[in-house]
């Protein structure tokens, strides 16, 4: 399968690129082929780049305030020449009380000045190869919480909440002890150190009692984790390593999640966890 090529331009008397070339620069770090057209195109120069250059997707940069007039000006040259489903994507200095319009004559998506090169990469890899978008987790399969005494913690989840436990488990390899309690689909896991050197211990040395992360269920985790390090998610594990219920673990870094330690989880088959 090619490259996902992006056709870049300026149209207009707009004379600043230096965010465009930003751009540009970032799309060919995701693996990108971009294609600049440089400063001051006319819709038709830029219609007529985009299919000599067999482009997949166009993107248009305005700062000069002419979007409502140029952007959809693009569109029309390249339904002229029978071009009209290559996507138009949009960004700039462009106010939000315009975005209705533009996305109204046909622009796929406007990127404003608060917009990541990551957000924008993204988009166009799951708008152009829907086929490897990721497919979403399955559901929550637990919510893990740290804490000192799974005894004294029973006795306010299943005495006062209405829990009941389903097992209790210890998972050497992590040195935790782990209590399950299902709520509907999924579960919460009661996690105790079972020594000082446990990740649990220095969680609940360093923040005290508390939710501790959030487990996600997917399928084909060991293919999860191969996008993710190709898109350069930080991950604590590389590579799945065994939890407790016989099912397939591995941590994304918190940073990577704004703080939230995240799990994912393939079960083993026919487990319900």
């Amino acid at each position: 399968m090619r490259k996902i090529r992006i056709l870049i331009a300026k149209p207009g008397l707009d004379g600043h690129d230096r965010g465009a070339l930003v751009i540009a620069q970032a799309m060919r770090d995701h693996g990108m082929e971009v294609i600049y057209t440089g400063l001051r195109q006319s819709p038709v120069q830029i219609a007529t780049a985009a299919i000599q250059e067999d482009v997949d997707v166009v993107g248009l940069s305005s700062l000069s305030g002419a979007h409502n007039t140029l952007f959809p000006k693009v569109i029309e040259e390249l339904e002229k020449r029978n071009a009209g489903d290559i996507p138009v994507i949009g960004g700039g200095v462009i106010p939000n009380e315009d975005i209705p319009f533009l996305l109204e004559k046909g622009i796929k998506r406007i990127f404003t000045s608060g917009s990541s090169t990551e957000e924008m990469a993204v988009y166009l890899k799951n708008l152009l190869r829907p086929e490897e978008a990721p497919v979403p987790p399955k559901r929550i399969a637990h919510i893990g919480i740290a804490v000192h005494q799974i005894k004294d913690a029973l006795q306010f989840f299943t005495e006062t909440i209405g829990l009941e436990v389903e097992a209790i488990e210890e998972v050497e390899s992590e040195g935790v002890k782990i209590a399950f309690l299902k709520i509907g689909e999924t579960r919460i896991e009661l996690l105790e150190p079972l020594h000082d050197q446990s990740p649990i211990k220095g969680f609940l040395t360093k923040r005290g009692e508390g939710v501790h992360h959030i487990a996600f269920e997917v399928e084909d985790l060991a293919v999860r984790l191969s996008r993710l390090k190709e898109q350069g998610i930080r991950l604590i594990n590389e590579e799945p390593k065994q939890g407790a219920n016989d099912s397939q673990i591995a941590f994304i870094h918190p940073k990577e999640a704004h703080g939230v330690l995240v799990e994912l989880c393939e079960q083993a088959k026919g487990s319900d966890e």
